[in-house]
């Protein structure tokens, strides 16, 4: 079972869905804000989304096993035949919720967007993942997306010429959350490769680690971390300030992990201390979601 999970990669799956429910019961319930689904309805988003990411999950391992020509079981004990089957059933279970869902909302185009997600892991696992620097914009788009869906799901049928001004306002939330993610997953996309960096050397993937090499690479993350830093102080500085809690908030769960991010990355070089930037973006990824409850405190 154990390995299972890892192939689907669990822990990320329940960072999306954690973050989706904060969305719709942190912002949205709250603020009274005009919605489309109810608690039926989330429950099929997430589960669809979720699926979807773990079907991308899967083809993604099987791409990276046949790229190294090491024909050993998946986790130790899984096959590529018993991978491919679980493969093809996440992607129907989430396409046909996503079908389903969409016709109960009455937007029954908006089931394109699974079909488009799906695709898009299947040409990235096969083609898209030897490109150079693309292979790590496009897990971090994905994982953008699934913030985005829960607007497009539950504000975007609901909008009327009276709430426009209201859920326009939220919508730019979930956007600015949604580029939050973008850029930590980006991050840790590139910190990914470093771990594998001899492995792509092998099969002959170019990435930032193999041109820059590993030292640059982990300086220029480093660098590039105070995009989302600043980003998230313009943040408190504009919607946060007047609430001195939420303010402590945010900079101890979230400013000062990556300020501690940001200067370990410096200095980082084994694979141990590579990993830790992962786990420390990861928690931050975790926090950030929770920072959604805290504005029904503030913005009322």
């Amino acid at each position: 079972m154990l390995s299972y999970l890892k192939l689907i990669k669990f822990n990320n799956l329940l960072i999306i869905a954690l973050a989706q429910l904060c969305i719709k019961y942190g912002l949205f319930e709250p603020f009274n804000i005009a919605i489309t689904l109810n608690g039926f309805g989330i429950t099929l988003l997430v589960i669809a989304t979720i699926s979807i990411a773990a079907a991308g999950n899967i083809i993604i391992e099987i791409y990276d096993q046949e790229d190294s020509k090491v024909k050993n079981l998946l986790y130790g004990s899984i096959s590529e035949k018993s991978a491919n089957r679980l493969f093809i059933i996440f992607n129907v279970i989430g396409v046909l919720i996503g079908f389903y869902l969409s016709n109960l909302i009455g937007r029954s185009g908006f089931a394109a967007l699974f079909i488009i997600i799906s695709g898009i892991f299947y040409i990235y696992a096969s083609y898209l993942k030897e490109i150079f620097v693309l292979k790590n914009i496009i897990p971090a788009l994905l994982a953008a997306l699934s913030l985005i869906a829960v607007g497009i799901f539950d504000l975007l049928p609901a909008i009327t010429e009276k709430n426009r001004e209201s859920q326009t306002v939220i919508f730019s939330i979930i956007l600015d959350y949604s580029i939050f993610a973008f850029i930590l997953v980006l991050l840790r996309e590139i910190i990914k490769d470093s771990l594998h960096i001899d492995r792509d050397h092998k099969i002959g993937i170019k990435t930032l680690p193999i041109v820059l090499g590993k030292n640059r690479t982990t300086k220029l993350v480093g660098l590039l971390t105070l995009l989302p830093i600043i980003a998230v102080v313009y943040y408190i500085y504009t919607y946060l300030f007047s609430n001195s809690k939420a303010v402590i908030f945010v900079l101890i769960t979230i400013i000062a992990p990556l300020l501690y991010f940001m200067i370990k990355s410096f200095s980082a070089e084994s694979d141990k201390q590579l990993k830790q930037l992962q786990l420390i973006l990861k928690i931050v990824l975790i926090t950030a979601a929770f920072t959604l409850l805290v504005y029904q405190f503030v913005l009322k």
